[in-house]
């Protein structure tokens, strides 16, 4: 018998509802864990901004008193609004591989859903693009990044199961990073500073960063990506939380900002070194020791940077701007003894972002998948 139990958002629930995915994952050598206190302030409505535009609901299944599932319901009202849908998301789910424990988890959201006047049902998404998304459908044997979701293989058997289908795919892909910058990206990147008056603006000091390109960083994102799947544009609030979690933990040598004449923003590049064995070793936890392991991931010997945000404004995209970003980031790489990069997810249907990879030696390593079903 399956007990489903809608948990309030206070801070002990919330822990219970994070850290039940990562006791389902002790073994797995493939799975990242988040960082609890991380998942905890995103499920908070007490500290999430987004909260603002977003309800929620948290539910966890038992059998004999025992967790075996969890699921978050999530309204995110802009978005509905702004694409005149009627959705309801789910999101942060994992469950044991049993179809009744599976099933009365995804009943319990399709009725929220139901009793909040909704008409359909997708995800798995957060409240935000700023979240984990997307179900692993492919590359489950691939060690997963601290911005991506990882899930055993027999989720995608329960989902099919409970009537859900493709809704739409991300990708990502693996690079190796290049002895040198690929002669074709020196000489787009020369025409483009040439031709629209770009240059590159580095910066060494966060403090500076954050005061005169903060808020104009996270603005950029909303232009860029505007239109895409389900996106959730970035209030002015959550763009200042955004801002104090983000900036204080880059490395600035891999921030690269694009500007006009004017010192106008117009891209972005961002990497970070992959976090992932650090993760590993923290078990999600700061405290006795993850924060030194954590450190260590940020600071230490890595063979691997993840390439967390590539941003560029609409009028300046597929005109090479691009191009500028990785004749700026690739000597970096090379001098810190990254062997590869990887990409965050990418949609299947991009095909501007996916062709800034063709002068690289790229695997395409991963595939996630958005589902969705009428109610």
């Amino acid at each position: 018998m399956i007990e489903i139990r809608e948990l309030s958002p206070s801070k002990a629930n919330l822990k219970k509802f994070t850290q039940f995915q990562i006791d389902l994952y002790r073994d797995n050598p493939y799975y990242v864990p988040p960082l609890i206190s991380d998942d905890v302030a995103t499920l908070s409505p007490d500290v999430n901004p987004a909260f603002d535009f977003c309800e929620a609901a948290y539910f966890m299944a038992y059998r004999d008193g025992k967790p075996v599932g969890r699921i978050a319901a999530i309204l995110n009202n802009q978005v509905n609004e702004h694409h005149s849908s009627n959705d309801v998301r789910f999101g942060f789910v994992d469950f044991i591989d049993d179809p009744e424990v599976s099933a009365a988890l995804f009943n319990a959201v399709e009725e929220w859903g139901r009793k909040k006047g909704k008409d359909r049902i997708i995800g798995p998404l957060g409240f935000t693009d700023l979240d984990h998304e997307g179900m692993l459908v492919e590359g489950f044997e691939e060690l997963s990044t601290m911005a991506t979701i990882y899930n055993y293989p027999y989720y995608v058997d329960h989902i099919q199961r409970l009537g859900y289908e493709k809704d739409s795919d991300w990708m990502e892909f693996l690079m190796e990073v290049p002895d040198g910058i690929p002669e074709k990206y020196n000489r787009i990147a020369e025409i483009v500073k040439k031709k629209f008056g770009l240059r590159v603006l580095k910066f060494n000091s966060r403090k500076k960063i954050k005061a005169q390109y903060g808020k104009a960083l996270f603005h950029l994102i909303n232009d860029a990506y505007d239109g895409l799947y389900q996106y959730s544009h970035l209030s002015d609030r959550q763009i200042d939380y955004y801002i104090d979690i983000y900036l204080g933990l880059l490395d600035l040598d891999l921030v690269t900002l694009i500007v006009d004449k004017d010192d106008n923003l117009v891209g972005v590049g961002i990497s970070m070194p992959s976090m992932s064995r650090a993760l590993q070793k923290s078990r999600g936890r700061m405290l006795p020791l993850g924060w030194w392991h954590l450190l260590k991931g940020l600071k230490g010997k890595n063979d691997r940077v993840d390439l967390l945000l590539v941003a560029v404004k609409p009028e300046f995209q597929n005109k090479g701007a691009n191009a500028l970003l990785f004749q700026d980031l690739i000597p970096h790489y090379i001098r810190k003894g990254y062997r590869y990069a990887e990409s965050n997810p990418e949609m299947e249907t991009n095909g501007k972002v996916q062709s800034q990879w063709e002068y690289f030696n790229t695997r395409q390593h991963r595939r996630r998948r958005s589902f969705r079903k009428q109610l």
